[in-house]
């Protein structure tokens, strides 16, 4: 079995010029100039190749809309670029302001499907925490629970690290004690169960630097990072635009169980698309050429084979 996780960078579905049309992969952050309906279709073209490359049998998905968006793309790209079906198309409400939500692309039967994006950091237990926090609800978007037959996933989108770099930082490590909570609840050994975290944790760091990890609560034994086991250097999937800062803000951790079991699965990162805004030599932001170029995402798509793991 194949899984994957991908931002798919702000994938809105928007009535414009008496059609239905997404949004192209752009950040408004960094670029709010006009684009045309043919650059936008143009993008999300691209994003359908890239998923249809990796024919992960089940895929997370970030910045989502709704329902409503997930189900337009499938049809109208998905499938035209060679994906798999997947029959099952889960994208609940979340807390984002914007409505990007989590969601789900799948092949294989759901046994369950869970939000906690209601939960407050008290309802988690988590009473040290700053007011707003411990008070209101805690996740960004969600942390989003899908029983499949023989295993669990949980779905993430954490903070990212803006504006506030520190506060951010609170933020996430917040979300991280959560979501080891949420697993804790789920499993009565945690340790023995077979489950993965993934997502986008918007961590600015590789998970291997000096630097204080939000991602904490998910280390000292508790599950292990995936991309670890890639060359340091290779484990990059985001890079800030006009910069060449990279970092590994999309992961995978499994259980300490299906990292006995699979102690040989080394993921694998798909980058196409992801090059409008990053900085290359004799293009800038501003160049037409740049602007025009078709982008599939911000994000790479990262995803990892678990032979047999539905079948255990």
């Amino acid at each position: 079995m194949r899984i994957a996780t991908f931002n798919l960078q702000n994938l809105r579905l928007r009535r414009r010029k008496g059609r239905l049309v997404l949004d192209g992969a752009v950040d408004q952050d960094f670029d709010d100039r006009p684009r045309s309906i043919e650059q936008d279709i143009a993008d999300r073209t691209l994003t359908a190749k890239v998923i249809a490359t990796a024919q992960a049998d089940i895929i997370a998905l970030q910045e989502v809309f709704d329902s409503e968006t997930l189900d337009f793309f499938c049809e109208h790209f998905l499938l035209k670029a060679g994906s798999l079906p997947y029959p099952a198309r889960i994208c609940l409400p979340g807390n984002d302001g914007r409505g990007l939500d989590v969601a789900v692309l799948s092949n294989t039967r759901t046994v369950s499907v869970k939000s906690h994006a209601h939960l407050t950091g008290a309802d988690f237990g988590l009473t040290d925490l700053p007011e707003d926090l411990r008070d209101n609800r805690l996740f960004r978007r969600d942390c989003l629970q899908l029983d499949f037959e023989t295993f669990t996933l949980f779905v993430c989108h954490f903070k990212a690290p803006y504006p506030d770099i520190a506060k951010a930082q609170v933020v996430r490590e917040a979300e991280a004690r959560a979501v080891r909570k949420i697993v804790e609840l789920r499993f009565s050994d945690p340790e023995g169960a077979r489950w993965m975290i993934l997502g986008d944790f918007n961590e600015p760091s590789s998970g291997r630097d000096a630097a204080p990890s939000a991602l904490a609560p998910f280390k000292r034994g508790f599950s292990e990072d995936l991309l670890d086991r890639m060359t340091r250097g290779t484990d990059w999937t985001f890079e800030v635009p006009d910069t060449h800062v990279r970092s590994r803000s999309d992961r995978i951790f499994l259980s300490p169980e299906l990292a006995r079991e699979y102690p040989d699965v080394v993921p694998q990162i798909v980058r196409t698309g992801m090059t409008r805004f990053l900085a290359e030599p004799g293009f800038s932001a501003s160049s037409d050429a740049m602007r025009n170029q078709s982008h599939a995402s911000d994000h790479a798509l990262v995803y990892a084979d678990f032979p047999g793991l539905q079948s255990m």
